[in-house]
């Protein structure tokens, strides 16, 4: 009899829907690029209606596409919506494959030919499927590496608080006495810092990821091998590998994220491990919430993958001649930014490869380079924070209400916040008035 998906019954033995689609990703349909919405479309206004792109997914999704003046505008107004429409909770809300994401699992997922790329089901069968084929003492490896990290997954989640709450400070004018908003540098160090932590999770990543590749056996290699890389349907349905009733549920999460990531850093190439999806930076704003909210709370339904650029579209239309110039010309003041994240990026990604021919790289340098990231990571983070305050403080009753509507989340409820996706209690916020400019003359 054959074997049949195990979403249900993972469901059945009490794996949330919740935590399961935000850990891989909501589950959407592919469509055709112009149809996506996540910049493949022209933005409003510029006079070119969607035509249809027939090329393979694996032509359509790059590096280029992910940086392009079009994807970055309708992420931009996208996160923009969110932010206004939202509230602290849901800022809050990240998923957990964000983070350590050098090892290419994100194009692999973005070029899928079978069509699995962004359905629930596609993290966990590669990851069964990678497991089944490592021996006893490589999986020990990988489960060991989980347990040591799982800690500072949860330090890195709590460390994005306190630039989530300075941003929200920011909107509602509740700022330090005398402040004038702000303060870029501090911002920019305090995500640098995070960032490292990234950097540290990523190296020691590769060093055990490594360490397993390098133990391959050639009938290990031949069975890798038989699963391609971005095509989903060379992978068989096999039976959950691992009891993740003897592991915590962060320490769970992270094995079946290094086993996906194996696979996919192993299989790919350089180019796949610095691609990016074009929401991977400024992630502060509720965006994510936004969009993975309707997965969540309907395991197996489908999210239009229009979602992004329609919704960002409509933000902008929403808006007046005087506001929409903070959100357009955010494309412009990011560039040089983005292009030294590319940049970034792909230096660290290369030091990380070194990990598949040896079993020593330069620890020191991923971690410098990596709160560099940060740091750029943080300037245009800054950038969209201010812009999207100076609109929100400008909105009508009138433009609030459509905004709303745009939303498209009617009666949601958000009732405390999130660690990465799962529901907590509204935490004590850590301050945030080191993250704003002093006043004139003052320390």
């Amino acid at each position: 009899m054959p074997h049949r998906p195990r979403f249900s019954a993972l469901l059945a033995a009490g794996f949330a829907a919740a935590i399961l689609t935000a850990t891989v990703g909501p589950v959407v349909s592919r469509a055709s690029a112009d149809e996506r919405g996540d910049g493949r479309r022209p933005p409003a206004g510029k006079g070119h209606g969607p035509k249809r792109d027939d090329r393979e997914p694996k032509d359509r999704y790059s590096i280029e596409q992910a940086c392009s003046d079009r994807a970055q505008l309708h992420t931009i107004a996208f996160d923009g919506l969110a932010f206004l429409t939202g509230g602290l909770g849901q800022d809050t809300f990240f998923p957990p494959g964000k983070v350590c994401d050098f090892f290419g699992f994100q194009h692999m997922r973005d070029i899928d030919a079978g069509e699995l790329g962004h359905n629930s089901l596609f993290l966990t069968r590669i990851a069964d499927n990678t497991l089944r084929i490592l021996d006893e003492p490589q999986r020990a490896r990988l489960v060991a590496l989980a347990r040591e990290q799982a800690p500072r997954f949860e330090e890195f989640a709590r460390g994005r608080w306190t630039v989530i709450r300075a941003f929200r400070r920011l909107l509602e004018d509740d700022v330090p006495a005398g402040s004038p908003g702000l303060d870029a540098t501090a911002v920019a160090k305090h995500v640098g810092e995070l960032y490292a932590i990234d950097g540290e999770l990523s190296w020691r990543r590769a060093q055990v990821m490594g360490e397993v590749a390098r133990s391959l056996t050639d009938a290990q290699r031949k069975a890798l091998a038989a699963m391609k890389f971005g095509d989903s349907r060379t992978w068989p349905e096999v039976p959950e590998q691992v009891d993740r009733r003897t592991m915590s549920h962060r320490e769970h999460v992270a094995l079946l994220t290094y086993a996906s990531e194996f696979f996919s850093w192993t299989a790919g190439s350089i180019e796949s491990d610095v691609y990016f999806c074009p929401e991977r930076h400024a992630t502060y704003f509720g965006g994510f919430y936004m969009k993975d909210m309707p997965a969540m709370r309907n395991p197996g339904t489908s999210i239009s993958t229009a979602l992004t650029g329609d919704a960002g579209e409509g933000f902008l239309a929403v808006l007046d001649a005087a506001q929409r110039p903070h959100v357009e010309g955010l494309v412009d003041a990011q560039r040089s930014a983005l292009a030294k994240i590319v940049e970034t990026r792909r230096t660290i990604a290369v030091e990380l490869r070194l990990f598949l021919e040896k079993d020593q790289t330069n620890r020191d340098r991923v971690v410098d380079l990596a709160r560099a990231y940060g740091r750029l990571d943080g300037e245009v983070s800054t950038l969209c924070a201010r812009a999207f305050a100076a609109v929100g403080k400008t909105l009508t009753a009138e433009q609030r209400a459509k905004l709303a509507k745009l939303r498209n989340l009617e009666g949601d409820v958000c009732r405390g916040a999130f660690l990465y996706s799962d529901p907590i209690p509204m935490p004590d916020m850590p301050g945030s008035d080191a993250l704003f400019a002093h006043p004139a003359g003052g320390r």
